[in-house]
């Protein structure tokens, strides 16, 4: 599907969708437990292939329409091996968790996905699934997907380095629960998307399981059961797709925008709020109620390190391309390992456009005060978050602006342009 923007004015109010990142750990937890229900999950491509996974692994996962939950069975902690190929698409998320929790099982697991996920780095897991008495391998002796795993994952200590994924980390936690000695986790350098993890112990921590940081890196305490404590789990809103509809609002608020059930926690994009506020945006947060307001004002150029939030680069680098200034993206090299290498492809497109940016290994400048926008013809890189952040910078850009590969925002946002448009956004859709 291609989507064309027509510079549009935006205004009004829309409740932020769920999380991606909440909700494939919740899934996992529940697959984990005996039985759970999922609240508010965000049912997306990305996030349905951690639902086939859990099913693959023995549990079973049922997404109630009329109530809109997810009815878990889990598999306490045992997993099965599956009787076929865990087909994990596009969801990177998806293969890390899976790859350790079939390394508890005793038997072969085998996974993959598409072509971008089999060209994404896996070797760090695989290396400390090794040395954890599991069984983990590349097919093709390259580190990436297909990856064949077994077990019993017995645990113990591992080092991994913190600057490729902070989904290594997030998946040994989830197995380490279930092995017998725990597992400790030795980072080997800084942990980029550190937030990312804070998640994860949320997660754990409100399933029962206690897993904590360490003067190292992690631990995570061995023959552990997955126990709901409150019955159901709610999953909160994402700040990650928040950030687009505040950049919307920003850069061309008719009226203000709000968006509901944007509550603060753990999600390190919620540092989306802070940017907005240092580049002149108008912003009220009520976080009793979990409303956030922005109304656009001229805004200015920053610098921000991307460490910890690489999901916001593209969104930032639409900002940055509207500002008045320069905006200067930093530590942005892990940025280039998602669906598609965001750095070069937002460089690529805004450039495109007609923004000056200069792209670097480990950095993104762009020069709002030599940009001009114009609409034109660009790729998607089937990568939901280079879509939804080209839609934004349409709607300031002079003429329209195709966007071509659009149907992939169902990875995490499904409904991004029926929200757009009750937002005031001209957009029509072709096939």
């Amino acid at each position: 599907m291609d989507v064309t923007i027509t510079p549009s004015q935006v205004a009004g109010t829309t409740a932020a969708p769920p999380s991606k990142s909440y909700t494939h750990r919740a899934i996992l937890a529940g697959g984990y437990s005996d039985e759970v229900t999922v609240r508010n999950p965000l049912v997306s491509a990305d996030t349905r292939a951690t639902m086939r996974a859990v099913n693959a692994f023995g549990g079973e996962v049922i997404h109630n329409t009329e109530t809109g939950t997810l009815e878990i069975t889990g598999f306490d902690g045992n997993p099965e091996v599956p009787e076929d190929v865990i087909d994990c698409a596009n969801s990177g998320t998806t293969i890390r968790l899976a790859t350790a929790t079939g390394a508890l099982a005793d038997g072969s697991t085998v996974l993959t996905g598409d072509e971008s996920l089999r060209s994404r780095p896996q070797e760090p897991l695989l290396l400390a699934i090794d040395q954890l008495a599991g069984r983990a391998q590349s097919t093709r002796e390259n580190g990436q997907a297909p990856l064949v795993v077994g077990g019993p994952l017995m645990g113990g200590s591992a080092p991994l380095p913190g600057d490729v994924s902070s989904q290594f980390v997030t998946a040994l936690l989830f197995a380490g629960a279930a092995t017998d000695a725990g597992i400790n986790i030795a980072l080997q350098n800084e942990l980029k998307s550190a937030p990312y993890v804070d998640i994860t112990l949320d997660v754990l921590d409100a399933f029962g399981i206690s897993a904590r940081r360490t003067s190292q890196g992690f631990s995570v305490g061995g023959r552990q059961s997955y126990r709901l404590r409150d019955g159901a789990y709610s999953v909160p809103g994402d700040f990650s797709s928040i950030s687009y509809l505040l950049a919307a609002g920003a850069l061309a608020g008719n009226e203000s925008v709000t968006v509901t059930e944007a509550y603060p926690g753990p999600q390190g994009d919620q540092a989306i709020v802070t940017i907005l506020e240092e580049m002149g945006a108008s912003i009220d947060w009520n976080h009793e109620t979990g409303e956030l307001t922005v109304t656009a004002e001229s805004l200015s150029g920053v610098e921000v390190a991307v460490a910890d939030t690489p999901d916001l680069l593209p969104t930032l680098a639409v900002l940055g391309a509207a500002a008045d200034g320069t905006t200067t993206l930093t530590e942005c090299e892990h940025v280039r390992y998602k669906e598609t290498d965001r750095v070069g492809a937002m460089a690529d497109t805004l450039s495109k456009m007609g923004a000056t940016v200069d792209e670097y290994e480990n950095k993104l400048v762009v020069h709002g005060s030599e940009s001009t926008l114009q609409g034109t013809t660009v790729d998607g890189r089937a990568d939901h978050r280079v879509i939804m952040a080209l839609s934004v910078a349409a709607l300031t850009a002079a003429g329209k602006t195709k966007i071509k590969g659009a149907e992939h925002v169902d990875v995490s946002f499904p409904n991004f342009f029926d929200v757009m448009e009750t937002l005031g956004v001209a957009l029509s859709r072709s096939e």
